[in-house]
């Protein structure tokens, strides 16, 4: 085949879904000349799966984004069909906000920005090749042999590689929502040294809402009154849409249970590895054989269709059998399929292969994010992408790094695990997984990271500007919090109001906030504080926590005199006396940064610790 040039670029990205937007802007807005390469033009921010941004602790990662400069949590502003503040009955660490996507709404914004963006080309291809020169990146070949030029790439392939559905008895080689897979990167993929599996994810059918009965389904609106995602978006998405709860029944996992033997989980046909936490309908109605029922939303994917997304009901079994399973569910008895669910299998690599930068650690400049590197989940993907693409762009610019440690983001805890424990499924960002979470709400993500984004280049002055506003006035709310200026009689009366004894001495609105006394019923008492909601929002929370948060800021200090000592990139781990065998096997394969992320390495005990932090000293001294 003729090869030619498709042009030379500072940074190529392969693919165009949540990663790769957020890999090429972050790239593309930091001035380095950037072409992002897709299979399909209209797969660009492609929903395949759920038509929502956020979640508990998938809104953090939203809001992460937006802190850093990226444009996830715009877009989900924008294309919004309603919001709502999920666990609001739980503490601040874990709400998070979640909204429904209008599906082709989020895709056409999307791929628009990408389009209006500086510096970056889209060009519809599939991938080949990426080629080297020297022990680097040189530039990426697709299948019609066009070369793309380049210093570094990213390769966010997303779930399309080697893709195939299975849906009961039939398979296909086929990506998501009948886009056509990328066949040809995965041998390049290995010859350049990645370690290669197989996982697999699933997604529900697609029924028509107008053959619905809505009459027999539970609805569920969305709220006004909780902010966006974006900080610098002015006004909260409208609540255009509704949501509806249903539920299976004895009936429907009958029909599953007796056509077991059909279904690809379990009958051999499926032998990769699905997410633990977002199964199958038929694994929830095995593994839980004890509950009668199972919920489900029914979902709009859009405000100019009449799709509706089954949410919960995910299934590999073949057609007839869903159609008894769905028509066994209260309001869907004669619901009308447009797409019928199916499961997809999908190459991605072993992220222990990967630097916490997301550098393949074999090649100079090659990067990946998203699906390839293990992950599920739209915001997962979108995280990565943009910490790819700052990286690249930081690395070809000359600069440091940028590697978010697990007390600073939700983003560093994401990353540190994938590249320092590895996934054997598909890896899903939970608030559980953060030990510092009370200190990583998503109230405060801008606090926390936009400094770190406009050091880097991507925030824009905007953004920057209005992060500099919102921190003055956080700081000002706090310190007319704290003011011992509220008269005794009617703090007297409000205590009591509340169960609680007089006071004696003077007291402020955080002496109130810390008893547990909502900051809007203070202010509707004394007056004051008068600023926008979410710096009110913000303050209150550290003060009800300020406690908590300084034991806190107390552990991470002294975890940080670990994360601070550094390990020799070229120490040969094999050599170092009372390490155990295992040790020195997963310490020479993951080449941890510091001591702090060797004690995050499953196979390294205690014991090695002490002997690493050993051979550290006598080494320095």
């Amino acid at each position: 085949m003729t090869e030619f040039l498709l042009g030379e670029y500072d940074v190529v990205v392969v693919g165009a879904g949540h990663a790769g937007c957020e890999a090429a802007l972050a790239s593309a807005r930091t001035n380095l000349k950037t072409a992002v390469l897709t299979l399909n033009l209209d797969s660009i921010a492609f929903m395949a799966c759920n038509p929502s941004i956020g979640g508990t602790a998938k809104g953090h990662l939203v809001r992460e984004i937006d802190a850093l400069g990226g444009e996830m949590g715009i877009n989900a502003d924008k294309t919004a069909l309603q919001i709502k503040m999920l666990n609001v009955g739980k503490g601040a660490a874990v709400q998070s906000l979640r909204c429904q996507s209008d599906k082709n709404a989020y895709h056409a914004r999307m791929k628009s920005v990408l389009e209006h963006t500086p510096n970056l080309r889209i060009i519809q291809g599939e991938a080949q090749e990426v080629m080297t020169e020297n022990g680097r990146v040189c530039g990426v070949k697709t299948t019609y042999g066009g070369i793309l030029k380049c210093r570094a790439a990213i390769l966010a392939t997303g779930v399309y590689l080697n893709a195939r559905t299975i849906t009961g008895e039939v398979v296909q080689n086929s990506g998501p929502n009948g886009f056509a897979p990328a066949t040809a990167l995965t041998e390049n993929l290995i010859s350049l040294g990645f370690s290669v599996r197989r996982f697999k994810t699933g997604t529900p059918a697609r029924v028509s809402f107008a053959s619905l009965d809505l009459d027999k389904l539970t609805v569920q609106y969305g709220e006004d009154d909780v902010g966006p995602f974006s900080f610098i978006s002015e006004t909260p998405p409208e609540n255009k849409l509704p949501c509806y709860l249903a539920y299976t029944n004895r009936a429907t996992h009958e029909t599953i249970l007796k056509n077991l033997d059909r279904s690809p989980l379990y009958n051999g046909a499926i032998a990769s590895t699905g997410p633990r936490y977002c199964p199958s309908i038929e694994t929830k109605v095995v593994r839980f054989s004890d509950k009668d029922r199972h919920q489900l939303f029914i979902e709009p994917e859009g405000i100019d269709t009449l799709e509706a997304y089954v949410q919960g009901m995910s299934s590999s079994m073949p057609h007839d059998v869903q159609l008894e399973m769905y028509h066994s569910i209260a309001g869907l008895e004669h619901a009308e399929f447009m797409r019928f669910a199916y499961a997809i299998e999908y190459d991605c690599i072993d992220a222990l292969d990967l630097l916490p930068t997301l550098e393949f650690k074999k090649l100079d400049g090659l990067y990946t994010a998203g699906q390839i590197n293990g992950t599920s989940g739209y915001e997962e993907a979108a995280a990565q992408g943009l910490m790819a693409g700052l990286n690249a762009s930081l690395k070809l610019r000359g600069l440091p790094p940028l590697v978010l440690g697990r007390d600073e983001a939700y983003i560093g805890v994401l990353i540190d695990d994938l590249v320092t424990k590895g996934t054997e499924e598909p890896y899903r960002m939970m608030t559980s997984r953060a030990e510092y979470r009370i200190e990583l709400r998503q109230d405060n993500a801008d606090f926390r990271l936009t400094p770190k984004g406009y050091a880097a280049g991507l925030v824009t002055e905007e953004r920057y500007a209005a992060y500099l506003k919102r921190y003055s006035q956080y700081e000002s709310a706090l310190n007319e919090i704290e003011r011992r200026d509220l008269p005794p009689d009617a703090t007297e009366r409000l205590l009591l109001k509340h169960g609680f004894e007089r006071a004696t001495g003077s007291i402020s609105r955080g002496d109130l906030i810390r008893r547990g006394i909502p900051l809007d019923e203070i202010k509707k008492e004394f007056g004051g504080v008068d600023f926008p909601r979410s710096v009110c929002e913000s303050a209150e929370v550290y003060t009800k926590y300020e406690g908590y948060l300084k034991k806190n800021r107390q552990q991470i200090e002294r975890a940080k005199k670990l994360e601070d000592r550094l390990l020799p990139e070229d120490t040969d781990y094999s050599k170092i006396e009372g390490l155990r065998l295992e040790a020195r096997e997963k310490l020479n394969k993951i080449r941890p940064r510091s001591i702090g992320q060797a004690t995050r390495i499953s196979g390294v005990n205690p014991a090695d610790i002490s002997v690493l932090m050993v051979w550290l000293t006598l080494k320095k001294g």
